[in-house]
């Protein structure tokens, strides 16, 4: 819950009772769900407002365009290095191991 873990709430929890007693707590607590609420619905509508002026402009279906050709240039990557790494994997390790050695024995001789 908002990135706040045990000690850090019960610490909240000893502050706000310091601060404005146990008898204003519950109205303190009802207030700031009131006013979480009213932020709540404030972004929901501008949200909602937002999303129907994209829509009258027609900025979805022209950000659903780009983002199916997004898809589709990755996924056409995805396949490309799914097969290149399925042709890497037919060559024998013995063989890769010899090139590493051959291309590693100057440097190990320099050492």
């Amino acid at each position: 819950m908002f990135g706040i873990g045990g000690g850090e709430l019960v610490f909240i929890i000893i502050v706000a009772l310091m601060l404005f007693g146990t008898d204003k707590i519950p109205e303190a607590a009802r207030t700031f769900a009131k006013v979480m609420a009213q932020i709540k619905n404030a972004s929901n509508d501008i949200k909602g407002e937002i999303q129907k002026s994209a829509s009258d402009n027609g900025i979805d279906t022209s950000f659903k365009k780009i983002t199916s050709n997004f898809t589709d240039e990755v996924e056409s990557i995805k396949s490309s290095v799914l097969q290149n790494s399925e042709d890497v994997t037919k060559i024998p390790i013995e063989k890769i191991k010899q090139d590493f050695e051959d291309i590693s024995g100057p440097i190990k001789r320099q050492l």
